[in-house]
């Protein structure tokens, strides 16, 4: 059953349109990837789907009909811009955000005393927000956006200032939540973050999706172009090889991207052929940075940075 409905939904701003007539759908209990460069679309899309902004055209519809106004409490949300009361202590601003969200003083600090515990912050309970690292800011403001068991939770560039090891702990904490039957929308221009996170992506950019659905059937329809492939000795015998369309050489270990899908099988025969002392080969799917290139180039567009 779907939780969040848009139905060409449009957004301009003078003459510069950010949201060009998208429309897509997500599932309950799941995490949803909302992805593509700066500048996108994504933030003005999660704005609209909050109520903050109204889309100039076209709906956006929740389950069993609920209007947006009934629905606000029911929802988390961790901008990119991060703003907490620097001169409050860490379980003042919890709680005063817990309590504006409904919630009853004493099942705020209930869950407090859970959240802290789970994201390693016992010792800075006390401190002022102003004594706290980035890293440790970004995961109380993570505590606050989830604190009252959100249905639907959004989250915009929710690694920003995090270390690896913080990384990891919000990634298993997004997908305890998720678990747990909350809904997840994760947006970010960072396309590894959601490879390895998304069920479901929608693929922005200037304003328009140009790819949306399930991940794995997104990845499937790419096919497999690319091969990894370890050897012994030198390759140098099949690089010019016509099946190639790029080759990154680590000396016994290469990333080959084949010209299409198909050519693996002469690719092969190739590197027998010229006795190329191959001891792995292995055919692998297209990355979503590879994907979101192609599909650019595809609609005659200029790709930009993305990570």
């Amino acid at each position: 059953m779907n939780l969040i409905q848009l139905e060409n939904v449009r957004k301009q701003f003078g003459n510069f349109t950010a949201v060009d007539d998208i429309s897509f759908s997500i599932e309950k209990s799941c995490i949803y990837g909302l992805l593509g460069p700066n500048g996108a679309g994504k933030t003005t899309t999660l704005r609209m789907i909050m109520d903050i902004i109204a889309p100039d055209s076209g709906k956006i519809t929740f389950s069993e009909n609920r209007q947006i106004r009934n629905f606000l409490d029911r929802i988390g949300y961790l901008p990119e811009e991060r703003g907490l009361y620097r001169k409050m202590k860490v379980r003042d601003v919890v709680l005063f955000i817990a309590e504006l969200k409904g919630m009853r003083k004493s099942d705020a600090m209930v869950e407090i005393e859970k959240w802290i515990v789970q994201m390693q912050l016992n010792e800075w309970i006390d401190k002022r927000v102003d004594q706290l690292s980035k890293g440790m800011a970004q995961k109380i403001q993570f505590i606050t956006t989830v604190i009252h068991n959100p249905e639907l939770i959004i989250l915009d560039e929710p690694f920003s200032g995090l270390d690896p090891i913080n990384m990891t702990l919000l990634k298993d904490m997004m997908l305890e939540l998720r678990d747990n039957g909350a809904t997840i929308i994760f947006s970010t221009h960072v396309m590894e973050q959601v490879e390895k996170l998304c069920d479901s992506i929608c693929l922005i950019h200037q304003g328009s999706i140009l790819l949306e659905g399930e991940l794995r059937t997104i990845k499937q329809r790419f096919g497999k172009s690319s091969v990894e492939i370890e050897y012994i000795g030198s390759i140098d015998p099949i690089r010019d090889s016509q099946w190639i369309q790029d080759c990154n050489d680590f000396g016994q270990y290469a990333e080959i991207k084949l010209k299409t899908p198909e050519d693996y099988r002469p690719f092969l025969r190739e590197l027998v052929d010229k006795k190329v002392d191959v001891t792995r080969f292995e055919l692998m799917e297209p990355t979503l940075h590879d994907i979101f290139v192609r599909s650019v180039e595809a609609h005659g567009g200029t790709v930009p940075d993305v990570e």
